[in-house]
């Protein structure tokens, strides 16, 4: 039986939480934790002062997992050459951690850390979206003194409106919030809680081994209690799965890629492109306007399929459903010049800095 390529498998997602002061960034992580399944998750976290109370904050769920730089942002506190050291530090198959997680200062600038991780060189991790945290109660204020906070949401892959609970116009708000977002998904939350799948694919529980998670030791009474005046997580996302038996044409998915609507967060599966490349199936990693394909050899007993999950929110199913069932073709023979908008989004061996074949860069600044 054939052997896949060992990269894409180790590749592991990183994630940014930025906000401003006060938006509830710890909250939020401490919440992943708290529900991360049978998830081990690493994180860096980005105190400002020299008591890095965020950092004490989490330390105790992670242990040695946890990176912390204190007195200072991140993006100023070290260059990509450093980041790179925390993160293989972080990615290095013993540490056995799924998804890492940069909870960055309430100073940071997102744009730059953005640019620092698509120019990693750390072939084991993958961009996993930047995540914007706005306090719901406090927004109109904190717009006010940081009118910056306007580029920061257009940057945004993912919004987490915090804090709806003591907002009295929440709903006015989360539509403001979605007229400054460039097609994020913005999803209400009070207590930072969010569904963990938004930002990473929760382990059954019976797959930790030697290790107690958060979920082990949490206080489900007091998760239950909020989650009663909350609501149900899932209620703020939806989720569309997709197979196909038949393969798909690389044209016409690029078309639906490229025209991915507002609040399609996450795509991930593995699409057959038939006699385009007989040889391999294509892992598809997409977070926002990020996008990435990896190339990996079928295996002889295999049945080719096209599996796909999207998740987002206050997406119309039936009609991605429906975009995606025309995007498959019986076509016998291959167009010769198909694949060549795949191919844009595969990594190149010495991929590294934004601009680069398939890396793309944030939008400046308007």
């Amino acid at each position: 039986m054939g052997q896949r390529p060992t990269s894409r498998s180790r590749q592991i997602p990183v994630v940014v939480i930025a906000g401003f002061l006060g938006s509830g960034k710890t909250t939020l992580l401490n919440h992943l934790l708290h529900r991360s399944g049978g998830s081990r998750i690493g994180a860096i976290v980005n105190d400002f002062g020299a008591i890095e109370i965020d950092a004490l904050a989490v330390a105790g769920a992670l242990g040695d997992s946890t990176v912390s730089l204190g007195n200072g942002c991140l993006c100023c506190a070290v260059d990509v050459s450093e980041l790179d050291g925390y993160l293989e530090r972080l990615a290095r198959p013993e540490a056995g951690i799924d998804v890492i997680v940069i909870e960055a200062s309430g100073l940071a600038e997102p744009q730059e850390l953005v640019r620092m991780l698509l120019a990693s060189e750390q072939p084991g991790v993958v961009y996993g979206g930047l995540v914007e945290v706005v306090d719901a109660a406090e927004f109109d204020d904190t717009r006010a003194k940081h009118p910056e906070i306007d580029r920061h949401l257009a940057l945004a892959d993912l919004v987490v409106v915090n804090k709806t609970d003591r907002a009295p116009d929440a709903e006015r708000v989360l539509a403001l919030v979605r007229s400054l977002s460039d097609r994020a998904a913005v999803v209400p939350a009070a207590y930072g809680r969010i569904d963990p799948e938004f930002l990473f694919d929760c382990k059954p529980s019976e797959e930790r081994i030697g290790q107690l998670s958060f979920d082990d030791l949490h206080d489900h009474t007091r998760d239950e209690e909020h989650t009663a005046h909350t609501g149900h997580l899932h209620t703020a996302y939806d989720s569309v799965s997709f197979t196909s038996g038949a393969p798909l044409d690389p044209r016409r998915l690029m078309r639906f890629l490229d025209s991915r609507p507002e609040g399609l967060y996450r795509i991930k599966g593995y699409v057959d492109f038939g006699p385009h490349d007989e040889r391999n199936r294509y892992a598809v990693h997409a977070v926002g306007r990020f996008l990435r394909f990896y190339p990996e050899p079928w295996t002889p007993a295999e049945e080719r399929l096209t599996q796909l999950v999207l998740i987002g929110s206050g997406i119309d199913a039936p009609g991605l459903r429906k975009e995606l069932d025309a995007c498959v073709s019986d076509a016998p023979h291959a167009d010769e010049h198909g694949m060549w908008g795949v191919l844009r989004y595969v990594p190149d061996p010495g991929e590294g800095e934004p601009g680069a074949p398939g890396v793309e860069e944030p939008p400046e600044p308007a």
